[in-house]
């Protein structure tokens, strides 16, 4: 004898009866009922099993090979932004030497300064390399004095070895460079809104403020080189020997960097990719 059961929905239609005649649920020489309510439950969720990405505001998603390139783009900038972090916030943009016998026969007296401060070190001649007619290099052990520049505050120019600086030209340095600083910020932001929300547009403007800062970082480095000729210009009493440090380094391969960075996201923010363009993929039936 045979047991049946009915299942029924809330309006008391038989859904799947499953006693004699039925087979996996479906009713004999019928369809399948409830069939569309599974499909439903499927299609209503297209990404199932997968993730679910967000669609752009042009209608197309970002897929994971343009966000793993916004990525690379993106840390590619953020090293040119630790690069220029670093020269900016060090005094290592110039260091002045005198010739090491200029003072006496035991101590030589060198200095370096950058944005915001310089440093004065004296050093031992006898621990300078003998081939080197000048004092230094900063880096060799002795006593330091430091001192802020009195430009921003009570605009007062800085005098070492009886030179003058030119406090227009470090004023104008500093500002290109905050400048540039404040256009890495926002570039940043862009990109993080673009990864975030999903959307290419924020790309261009981002593009545009790592180019210009890049830009704007170079043109600090022009500035400041002004101002040591002008400084150097100022007195002739003591001769000196100048050279650009390790900062000036950072700070070339900072604005390099960002203006690469820009160009990367500039392309990543077009409709269509330019190797395509110039390169159109053939199939192999033609």
């Amino acid at each position: 004898m045979w047991s049946t059961f009915v299942v029924t929905d809330e309006d008391g239609r038989t859904m799947a009866p499953g006693g004699a005649g039925t087979v996996g649920g479906v009713a004999a020489g019928g369809p399948p009922q409830g069939g569309g309510g599974l499909a439903s439950l499927m299609g209503g969720r297209s990404t199932f099993g997968g993730k679910r990405r967000r669609t752009t505001a042009t209608g197309h998603a970002m897929s994971e090979a343009q966000e793993g390139k916004i990525k690379l783009a993106f840390f590619v900038a953020i090293v040119g932004v630790v690069l220029t972090v670093l020269g900016v916030g060090t005094e290592f943009w110039v260091e002045l030497a005198p010739p090491k016998s200029f003072y006496n026969n035991q101590t030589c007296l060198t200095a370096h300064y950058g944005l915001w401060k310089g440093c004065t070190k004296t050093l031992w001649v006898a621990d300078i390399d003998p081939e080197r007619e000048s004092c230094g290099p900063a880096e060799l052990p002795g006593e330091s004095n430091c001192t802020y520049f009195k430009f921003f505050t009570t605009g007062e120019n800085a005098v070492m070895f009886q030179k003058t600086t030119q406090k227009n030209l470090n004023v104008a340095t500093a500002m290109l460079a905050l400048f540039s600083l404040f256009l890495m910020v926002m570039g940043a932001i862009c990109i993080t809104m673009s990864l975030s929300k999903e959307i290419l547009f924020f790309l261009k403007p981002a593009s545009i403020c790592f180019i210009l800062s890049g830009a704007l970082v170079l043109l600090s480095l022009l500035v400041f080189h002004q101002s040591v000729l002008a400084f150097l210009a100022s007195d002739h009493t003591v001769p000196l020997h100048h050279e650009l440090s390790w900062s000036v380094s950072c700070i070339g391969c900072a604005g390099a960097v960002l203006i690469v960075g820009g160009i990367f996201f500039l392309l990543l923010a077009l409709p269509c990719s330019p190797w395509q363009k110039c390169f159109p993929h053939k199939d192999s039936s033609s």
